[in-house]
């Protein structure tokens, strides 16, 4: 790997324990008959894992760096915020892994990592906006695969789905000594 391909890589967050988890869970989860959407996508692990059941997968990032490394692994990506580039009701399946770290407004997100690490206060910041969101792009049968940290409060998080409307469901979980990380499936209600 040259010096131009190390650059880039350190602007695109890379797969970690909560990506593995929600790689999983959205390769057990995803149809191939589902077309999909990766919320975030950064490297395109998460996407990449649910076009190996030959759904069809789309992906999207604010990151433009973000954007061509998805390209790059033969995701199909637009760069965008959250939700808000596509049309309603045509996705099957949605996966988000959010930024969650709580941060305090003093600290600044003024990179590309940043923002993908950077929940605001409460871990909440982007997790908000998309559970306010996401239920517009999915299908009637539609679903969300979404990882939650217990850093962002799990218990909020989950009531703030029920406000938009959906039934939460855990289906996989793993502890560290710092956090533990959640699945949760999300279904209209």
């Amino acid at each position: 790997m040259g010096l131009d391909e190390r650059r880039e890589r350190e602007k695109v967050y890379q797969p970690a324990e909560d990506s593995h988890l929600l790689a999983t869970a959205a390769r057990d989860e995803a149809a191939p008959t589902d077309r999909t959407l990766d919320v975030g996508t950064g490297s395109g692990y998460v996407a990449t894992a649910m076009a190996e059941t030959g759904a069809t997968v789309y992906g999207v990032d604010p990151n433009p760096h973000a954007c061509r490394q998805a390209r790059e692994s033969g995701i199909r990506v637009v760069q965008g915020d959250l939700t808000e580039p596509f049309g309603d009701g045509v996705f099957d399946l949605v996966t988000f892994n959010p930024p969650y770290l709580p941060t305090t407004p003093e600290e600044a997100v003024d990179d590309w990592m940043e923002v993908a690490l950077a929940g605001g206060e409460s871990g909440r910041a982007v997790i908000e906006p998309f559970l306010a969101g996401v239920g517009r792009v999915l299908t009637p049968e539609g679903r969300v695969l979404m990882l939650v940290s217990s850093l962002s409060g799990f218990d909020t998080v989950v009531e703030l789905a029920n406000e938009a409307g959906f039934t939460a469901t855990t289906v996989d979980q793993d502890s560290f000594p710092f956090e533990t990380l959640s699945i949760l499936r999300l279904d209209h209600e």
